[in-house]
């Protein structure tokens, strides 16, 4: 593939650093994208994705769904010619970990109501 049809991506996270920038073919998934994101992850950061699937990915304000490929991603306003496209990568935890670790920490609460006259 020639070198001047590769998108140019890099990811930025949740405190403003960046993963990347990297070369991609147009026809790379988003799934591909995260796979790369969770490899990359900065070991030294809080909130750590586990799996590809934790990661969200947002372009344009759009949260870009895995089947689609990086050319169908590109938005063509605002980008300059050889220039690096930013995404934000937002960890977030699948549904179902979620409700099993909320589950355990949850400790039943008591309602409780007083009043007072004076």
């Amino acid at each position: 593939m020639p070198e001047e049809d590769l998108v140019e991506l890099k990811f930025r996270l949740y405190d403003g650093s960046d993963i990347g920038p990297f070369r991609y073919s147009p026809a790379s998934t988003v799934a591909m994208l995260k796979e790369r994101i969770v490899a990359e992850w900065p070991k030294d950061k809080k909130i750590a994705p586990k799996a590809a699937n934790d990661v969200k990915l947002i372009s344009a304000g759009k949260i870009l769904e895995n089947n689609k490929t990086v050319a169908q991603c590109k938005m063509p306003f605002g980008e300059l010619p050889k220039g690096v496209i930013t995404m934000h990568a937002v960890v977030q935890p699948s549904l179902a970990k979620a409700k099993t670790e909320k589950k355990v920490d949850e400790t039943p609460k008591k309602n409780i109501c007083s009043c007072s006259i004076l």
